[in-house]
């Protein structure tokens, strides 16, 4: 008999009063794992770039536009994933994390298809992402969902851009 709670994805905001915490919780970790992945540890927060350090801190404002998608275990928050609204028809979807606590439950995946399917809602006819070469266990994910390594849109070194119609 497994001792596992159901994990449900909601969008947020709104869906419950602790989903904000939970949610800087997740990119800070999200955010100092891959600075440190990068060969740039970070003792905190305080130590990140200016722009991951103000989705950390106020993501309501740093996510007006977006939505976020939180799956949560009871009232905690073991998973996020934003997925923009369509510009030219495409959509982007960043910020995919998992508390490692919570992986191998199929998080990652429930959030990913959530957002397809928001996306989809939304009007978007294709979903891009881009992942650090080094996380190949995302990049397996990402390619049996449906997604392929197209021609990068950003100049940084080790990140692989991917895509996918709707």
């Amino acid at each position: 008999m497994s001792d596992q709670r159901e994990i449900a994805i909601v969008r947020w905001p709104g869906q419950t009063p602790s989903a904000e915490d939970g949610l800087a919780r997740l990119l800070a970790d999200y955010h100092l794992r891959t600075e440190a992945e990068k060969g740039e540890a970070v003792a905190d927060v305080d130590g990140l770039p200016d722009r991951y350090r103000i989705e950390v801190s106020d993501p309501r404002t740093a996510f007006i536009d977006d939505v976020v998608l939180l799956a949560l275990s009871g009232d905690t928050s073991v998973g996020c994933l934003v997925v923009t609204a369509p510009t030219d028809g495409q959509s982007e979807i960043k910020r995919l994390w998992t508390d490692p606590a919570f992986r191998g439950q199929g998080i990652a995946s429930g959030l990913l298809s959530a957002a397809l399917a928001h996306a989809t809602e939304s009007g978007a006819t294709d979903v891009r992402l881009s992942v650090w070469k080094w996380r190949t266990g995302a990049i397996a994910l990402y390619e049996r969902l449906g997604f392929t390594v197209s021609e990068s849109w950003d100049e940084r070194d080790l990140l692989v851009c991917m895509q996918r119609a709707l």
